[in-house]
């Protein structure tokens, strides 16, 4: 049954990253109180709320105190446990559920569950042994990717293979894996979808991603696709809000080959790539996030200005602080993480100007990523 959850009620948010900080500081905008669980105080999120539990996600005392505090509760990290999930679902007020977070942390299922929704994912087989590997290489063929079926993100835990020698040399993970087909894709794209309690959904303009050393590097906002390729990219993520019946926020992964659109990943939360909302749109994902789980009515998501968002990584921290003026009237963004480690997501800069073109001109000016 779904609630209208009024300003001056308490969020709570299950992980404390960067995502559940800018959770945290437009709900706060909207007048409401925040409380985090994560493992560590301080967190990114933990900054700017009211209330911090710190306990594991494993935790059901601290799921429990979150739940006491809280009149309704979000997720900013998928991989809270299933245990974990389902209480908070059976004895708190969670519009998102828990049978969302299960299908999104295990690939082969997720997949499985998108090809269900009818739409279009690359080759795959479930692998969980060396014999395995050899036996789903005879129908997937080569060039394919090893990717084990939880954890990894940012290209960790996946494993490009060309050829049957990566195949014999490569030491077998000695875990659940899948085993699929890779596409030649000419782009990524992706595309955020909201839907809300009330079963109202949106999605934001369609996003071209491009990765370096696989994490995001930037998103360039209108994607240089044809209208038709933007139209189906936001079909194919209504189409999967309904089959999913999603609340919340979904970030949708996508290959485009040819004319042919495959789903790569979703992320049951505002995704990395949708953060040029923030500036670029009416409303940004995460006011979005907010009005749907909360019951508001959802906000007009037309983009306002042509945008590329810039990830700033640890080893691009310090290089801007030397050169802070030259960001001129970019849009700076810092999560206020501990420590700025290598290829660690430390913040991003959206770059906003009258053409796509101009907006990349701005980012390699300030020549932070070199």
């Amino acid at each position: 049954m779904s609630k209208t959850i009024l300003p001056g009620s308490t969020i709570g948010i299950l992980g404390g990253g960067q995502l559940g900080r800018m959770m945290a500081l437009k709900a706060r905008e909207m007048g409401y109180h925040i409380a985090v669980l994560e493992p560590k105080s301080d967190s990114p999120c933990g900054q700017v709320a009211d209330q911090e539990v710190v306990s594991g996600y494993d935790d059901l005392d601290g799921a429990e105190k979150l739940a006491s505090i809280s009149d309704v509760i979000t997720y900013e990290f998928e991989n809270i446990t299933h245990e974990t999930a389902r209480w908070l679902e059976e004895n708190a007020y969670m519009p998102q559920g828990g049978e969302l977070l299960r299908i999104t942390q295990d690939r082969f299922v997720e997949k499985t569950s998108i090809q269900h929704s009818g739409l279009k994912v690359a080759p795959f087989e479930a692998v969980n042994s060396e014999e395995d590997l050899q036996e789903a290489l005879k129908t997937i063929g080569f060039p394919s990717v090893l990717k084990t079926r939880t954890g990894g993100y940012d290209g960790k835990g996946q494993w490009v293979l060309k050829s049957s020698e990566d195949a014999n040399t490569l030491e077998f993970p000695e875990v659940p894996c899948i085993l699929e087909s890779w596409v030649p894709f000419q782009k990524e794209l992706s595309v955020i979808v909201t839907r809300s309690v009330t079963g109202e959904t949106t999605t934001f303009p369609v996003g071209e991603n491009i990765h370096v050393n696989n994490i995001l590097h930037q998103t360039i906002v209108p994607a240089r696709v044809g209208d038709a390729v933007k139209n189906k990219a936001s079909e194919i993520g209504k189409q999967l809000a309904n089959h999913l019946q999603l609340v919340g926020t979904l970030g949708v992964e996508l290959f485009l080959d040819d004319s042919e659109i495959y789903v790569n990943e979703v992320a049951p939360r505002p995704h990395n790539s949708g953060h040029y909302t923030m500036e670029a749109c009416e409303t940004s994902q995460f006011e979005q996030h907010i009005r749907a789980i909360c019951g508001l009515p959802l906000g007009r998501t037309e983009l306002l200005k042509p945008v590329v968002m810039g990830n700033l990584l640890g080893q691009h921290v310090n290089p801007l602080m030397e050169n802070i003026s030259a960001i001129g009237s970019a849009k700076l963004h810092l999560y206020g993480k501990d420590e700025a480690k290598q290829n660690r997501k430390m913040g991003h800069i959206n770059f906003l100007a009258p053409s796509i073109e101009e907006a990349i001109e701005r980012m390699n000016q300030l020549k932070l990523w070199q």
